[in-house]
C-alpha cells in the first residue's frame, strides 16, 4: 500500500481510504462481527486511514474493529453541529462510541459556499480549542461543491478538505471536475491536506472502476480517496488498484456483474423528509410515495437517516 502526507497536519495515510458509510445501516447493514472484520482486514493489509461521521451511524463497528490495536489506524469523522455546544457533544459522542482518546481529522460535514462555512464557524472554533487541548489533530470540511473548496482558502485554520470528485463530475453540484481540480490544486499550494470522496460516483461508475479509480489516483494534488466498500471482494478490488498490483481475475469477474439500487419500500407514506435530506436533490414525492431519480442518485444512503419508517434501502 502506498502512503501520502496530509499536507501540513504531519498525518501519514493511505492512499486508499475506507469509506465506512456502506458497511452500517444506511446500507449493506452488516452484523457488528461482518463490519469490524472487514475493518480489521482492510487494516491488516496495510489500510490506515478510516473515513467516518456522526450521521453513518456506525461508530460501533469501529469501536470492535479497533479495541484492541496499539497504534489506532488515523479516523476521520464528521458533524453537521454549527454551535460550540452542539459540536461539543459531537466530539464528545465520537470519542466514547469509538473509544479513542483523539480524533485525528475532525470536519464539518457537507459545506457549500464561504458563506455555509461561516455559518458553521462556532463549531470550527471549537474544534480549534479541542485540537488544542489534544482531543483533534486536524480539523477541515467536507463538501460537494467547488464553492465551499474555494470558500475554505479563506480560513488558515482549515487543514484538511473531503471534496467530491471523479471522472465525470457525478454529484459535483456546482461545476465540472476540472473546476473542482483546479480549486483543490489552490488549496494544496496552501499545503492543505485533501482527500477524495466518491470517485465511482456513488456506485454509477461501477462499470468502469478501474478506470475511474486509476484516473482519481492520476491526480497528483489527492493525498488520498475514500472509496466505501462492504465486502471482502471489493476490498481486494480496491487494494490491488491501489497498490498498483494486478486485480485478481476472480475478482474483477464477481464485481463486475455487481450492481447498486436504491428502493423504496411500499409501506412508504410520502411524508417528503427525505426528499428535504437529499442533497443532490434526486427525490420527489409522487402519488404518496418517495420516487427516485436514478440520473441524480448517486447512493450516499443520507435520506434514509430522516426516514422513521425505514422506507428507504440501498442494496
Amino acid at each position: 500500500m502506498k502512503y501520502s502526507n496530509l499536507g501540513k497536519t504531519g498525518i501519514a495515510v493511505s492512499r486508499l481510504c475506507f469509506g465506512t458509510l456502506t458497511i452500517g445501516p444506511l446500507q449493506a447493514r452488516l452484523s457488528l462481527e461482518e463490519g469490524a472484520s472487514l475493518l480489521v482486514e482492510a487494516f491488516d493489509n496495510g489500510i490506515n486511514f478510516f473515513d467516518t461521521a456522526e450521521i453513518y451511524l456506525n461508530y460501533d463497528y469501529i469501536r470492535n474493529a479497533f479495541k484492541g490495536v496499539n497504534p489506532k489506524p488515523v479516523v476521520a469523522t464528521k458533524s453537521y453541529a454549527y454551535k460550540a455546544s452542539t459540536m461539543e457533544q459531537s466530539l464528545s459522542r465520537a470519542l466514547k462510541e469509538m473509544a479513542l482518546e483523539v480524533i485525528d481529522i475532525f470536519l464539518l460535514h457537507e459545506q457549500e459556499s464561504e458563506k455555509t462555512i461561516r455559518g458553521h464557524y462556532e463549531a470550527l472554533e471549537y474544534l480549534i480549542r479541542a485540537k488544542e487541548k489534544g482531543y483533534v489533530r486536524a480539523v477541515g470540511i467536507s463538501c460537494h461543491t467547488v464553492s465551499a473548496v474555494e470558500g475554505a482558502l479563506k480560513y488558515p485554520e482549515i487543514e484538511i478538505i473531503h471534496p467530491l470528485f471523479n471522472r465525470r463530475g457525478i454529484g459535483i453540484r456546482d461545476g465540472t471536475p476540472r473546476q473542482m481540480l483546479e480549486a483543490v490544486e489552490k488549496a494544496v499550494e496552501r499545503d492543505i491536506g485533501i482527500y477524495a470522496m466518491k470517485p465511482l460516483g456513488g456506485g454509477h461508475l461501477i462499470q468502469e472502476a478501474e478506470k475511474a479509480l486509476q484516473f482519481v489516483l492520476s491526480q497528483n494534488s489527492i493525498h488520498s480517496v475514500a472509496v466505501g466498500m462492504q465486502s471482502r471482494e471489493e476490498l481486494l478490488f480496491n487494494q490491488a488498484i491501489f497498490s498498483g498490483s494486478p486485480v485478481p481475475e476472480d475478482v474483477r469477474t464477481g464485481l463486475q456483474h455487481k450492481s447498486r439500487r436504491i428502493v423504496v419500500q411500499d409501506w412508504c407514506r410520502g411524508c417528503g423528509e427525505c426528499t428535504q435530506h437529499c442533497p443532490q436533490g434526486a427525490l420527489t414525492v409522487a402519488k404518496d410515495k418517495a420516487v427516485v431519480n436514478g440520473d441524480l442518485c448517486i447512493f450516499c444512503g443520507y435520506c434514509g437517516r430522516y426516514c422513521d419508517e425505514l422506507c428507504i434501502k440501498i442494496f
